[in-house]
């Protein structure tokens, strides 16, 4: 790819004369911040977007793609953060999804399943073509969907944030296959915030920074904090200073939560824990074993069938979420877009969402105060910094990152004693990621109750004092004191491999 650009017809800016090349066989990293421009050139690559200017060559040829069809015949495949599977079909029937062998006008079951495990065999992929994708673990489905890209001729594999829910030993699993591909001649670019990961797995690395290409390096000849530096253009950053904790009183208490949902079995089982003022306990676990649930409980999204919450001594089950709200609760949601922002608004009313009924934004006739408004805006513009025009600029307009670092403002703004802080920083940049685990660690430092939910380990690792994990809807194991555990001993743990004694697992509601 050679001097790429890429203007939208609002005027901005996505890439700019970006030249990125790849060699048969290799992993090749492309790393960089939020809005920095490595979705827009990975989408022009895989055909979704048409360059404003420059030229794409494969193999010495010239390519011009109109869209991911294109792309797919020139044996480019591309697998999405968010699969894209069909959870009622089988493995086989998703790989072999539009491209089925066929017995008369019939689609050939037994040949779809014989050409999937034949595609696992040769890829050194564990798999069963007749599991139902929607009862599988995400390991197993972010297979799937690799192998559903080989199956229709990929020699070139786009990976965007491939390990983002994966435990370590499911990353080592992936990490495993990924090498298989390349000794076979295949080109892999992987997509990652996870820089361990990306010294781990690449053989080159492209750094991209406000939409241009700022460096392409041998992956062995970086450091982490060298290619951190890199990304974030200044040296800064190191670890993370985090005093030690100074537990007071229970601001958080579950009693026997149990959430079956119309299910035959429960989704939640007998949950019970308690987090303390001046501590964070995080909640490990592979996505789908209670944890969504558990956080929509708690806030109000659904209504307790079994057990009690008490929040600041306040038993929540009939209040209405701005009862919660007044009573000390901050909520970062999983799902920024969906949850946490209204696209349409701005970045100011996005900012008072929750607080423009109260001083200082509200006066005392009810009337809302543009100064108090306009000065909170600069103010969380500039302690989150957050890139943007203006705090008049829609949120949508944003970058993923910079949209979170609007939602966390709101939501820590008004110094919650309560802070339940689920995925806060999933998709977003070292930089981002920074400022949110700063002001998440200043809450607790100054006595709130923090609760993490997060399917990043290190994450977990490096904000929480404590860590319950979740698997199959029950506390399967508590560690008192995360600074005595290992990311591998909380990956068994997350497999259902591994499990505490239901004393020890009874201390974390002391």
């Amino acid at each position: 790819m050679e001097h790429i650009s890429k203007i939208y017809g609002n005027g901005i800016v996505a890439n700019e004369d970006v030249n990125f090349n790849l060699k048969r066989g290799e992993i090749h990293a492309l790393v960089g911040e939020n809005g920095a421009g490595k979705t827009t050139l990975m989408k022009i690559l895989f055909g979704m977007e048409k360059p404003s200017s420059g030229t794409i060559t494969l193999e010495g040829a010239p390519l011009e793609m109109n869209s991911s069809e294109d792309a797919i015949s020139h044996g480019i495949g591309m697998v999405h953060q968010h699969f894209m599977l069909v959870n009622s079909f089988t493995v086989a029937q998703n790989i072999a999804l539009g491209i089925e062998p066929k017995k008369g006008l019939f689609v050939d079951s037994a040949k779809v399943n014989d050409f999937a495990r034949e595609l696992g065999e040769k890829y050194h992929f564990d798999i069963d073509p007749t599991a139902v994708v929607g009862t599988l673990p995400v390991g197993i489905k972010q297979k799937v969907e690799i192998l559903k890209a080989l199956a229709r001729g990929a020699r070139i594999l786009i990976l965007d944030e491939p390990t983002a829910v994966l435990t370590p030993q499911e990353t080592d699993q992936l990490f495993a296959e990924l090498n298989v591909l390349k000794d076979l001649g295949h080109t892999i670019i992987f997509i990652s915030h996870k820089l361990r990961e990306v010294k781990a797995i690449s053989n080159r690395v492209t750094v991209m920074r406000n939409g241009r290409s700022v460096g392409v390096y041998d992956t062995d000849e970086l450091t982490e904090e060298e290619l951190s530096a890199k990304i974030v253009g200044w040296e800064g950053g190191g670890e993370l200073e985090k005093a030690p904790c100074t537990p007071g009183e229970v601001l958080i208490r579950a009693e026997h939560l149990s959430y079956y949902g119309g299910a035959q079995v429960p989704v939640l089982d007998d949950v019970s824990f308690a987090v303390h003022a001046g501590t964070v306990l995080g909640v490990a676990g592979v996505q789908g074993n209670g944890q969504v649930e558990l956080v929509e409980l708690l806030t109000r999204a659904r209504e307790l069938e079994q057990g009690r919450v008490e929040i600041n001594g306040m038993d929540i089950s009939r209040q209405k979420v701005r009862a919660l709200r007044e009573g000390g609760l901050g909520y970062i949601p999983e799902d920024r877009l969906r949850q946490g922002a209204a696209a349409g608004a701005s970045i100011r009313e996005n900012l008072i969402s929750c607080s423009y009924y109260r001083a200082p934004v509200s006066g005392p006739a009810g009337l809302l105060s543009n100064e108090q408004i306009d000065a909170f805006t600069r103010q969380s513009i500039a302690d989150y910094e957050i890139k943007c025009g203006s705090g008049a600029s829609k949120i949508s307009m944003l970058s993923g990152g910079n949209m979170q670092k609007v939602v966390v403002a709101r939501e820590c703004s008004g110094q919650p004693s309560v802070l339940i802080a689920e995925q806060p920083t999933r998709g977003v940049d070292i930089g981002a990621a920074r400022i949110i685990h700063q002001k998440i660690l200043s809450l607790r430092d100054s006595g709130s109750a923090v609760l993490l939910i997060s399917a990043d380990l290190a994450e977990v690792m490096k904000l929480s004092d404590a860590v319950v994990v979740l698997y199959d809807g029950r506390i399967v194991a508590y560690f008192p004191d995360v600074s005595a555990v290992t990311e591998e001993e909380l990956g068994l743990c997350m497999l259902g491999l591994q499990r505490h004694s239901p004393e020890r697992i009874q201390e974390v509601t002391k």
